[in-house]
């Protein structure tokens, strides 16, 4: 488990980023922290590997407040996976994969086969081990950096809006992906966007941030959707429009759930139930 104890983050120049946040994050789940640009989220999320060092207040990982250690030892336990990917253009694939365990000094040939394991994992052909980074797709890049954050076999993983370069359809597959590889290895996610949509999708616990990281709204997503706290959080799920009212439209291939918007949310199965 993770928790934030009224911590803080004032930045040189005076910026608050993040002022008296507290927060439980539980062990084997998915948390979004989700909210506007300059909200702080990032920051949070950069505070629990000690990228960046709270100004004020504590964060403890099973009870043990994350500044008693070394900060390298600690990184080198939690996976960071990244927009862009963040590889390194000079090594291969398998080696980006293998980055962590050879710099904790496992053997590079366990480094590699373990790379290799995860390469099938994360759904990547092992035919790509030998190449560079330049030559993959922007979705293939960024699947080696979920694999990469893998690689240690750490208890917390943290994503930094990872999918945010890709395109719609290659992220919608990312997304399928994390949802299926958290499914089989259940970590400790804690996942930071702005999209409210990939939020509600892949979050257990979705947490709704103002500046400041002031917490508007913490829960599940469906008790954001039917109970906003706010007028705030109201209009951030786009519930204020309409967006998250439903309906139901006959076509040609059955009967299909539509949103405020316009799209379709899934199909009406025979029972009356939306799959």
């Amino acid at each position: 488990m993770i928790e934030f104890r009224s911590v803080t983050k004032t930045f040189p120049g005076g910026t608050n980023a993040v002022e008296e946040f507290s927060l439980k994050i539980p062990a084997h789940t998915t948390t979004v922290f989700v909210g506007s640009s300059g909200c702080g989220k990032t920051t949070l999320l950069r505070m629990i590997n000690r990228m960046v060092e709270p100004s004020a207040g504590a964060i403890e990982i099973d009870g043990e407040d994350v500044s008693s250690g070394d900060p390298v030892g600690l990184r080198r336990r939690i996976g960071y996976v990244m927009q862009n990917a963040g590889l390194m253009p000079h090594f291969t694939v398998a080696d980006n994969i293998a980055t962590v365990p050879v710099l904790g000094g496992q053997k590079r040939a366990a480094a590699r086969a373990r790379a290799l394991e995860l390469m099938d994992t994360v759904g990547l052909d092992r035919a790509m081990a030998d190449r560079y980074p330049a030559q993959l797709s922007g979705g293939q890049q960024q699947r080696v950096g979920v694999a990469r954050g893998l690689a240690a076999d750490p208890n917390i993983l943290l994503m930094d809006e990872p999918f945010g370069a890709v395109d719609p359809i290659v992220r919608s597959e990312l997304q399928q992906e994390l949802l299926r590889l958290q499914r089989d290895v259940a970590k400790t996610i804690v996942f930071v966007t702005h999209d409210i949509d990939e939020a509600f999708l892949l979050g257990d616990q979705v947490v709704i941030l103002e500046k400041g990281a002031h917490v508007a709204q913490v829960g599940s997503p469906n008790e954001i959707i039917e109970n906003p706290a706010s007028d705030f959080v109201r209009s951030f799920i786009g519930a204020d429009k309409g967006k998250r009212a439903l309906r139901l439209k006959a076509t040609d291939e059955g009967t299909v759930v539509i949103d405020g918007e316009g799209r379709a949310q899934g199909a009406l199965i025979e029972d009356g139930r939306s799959g």
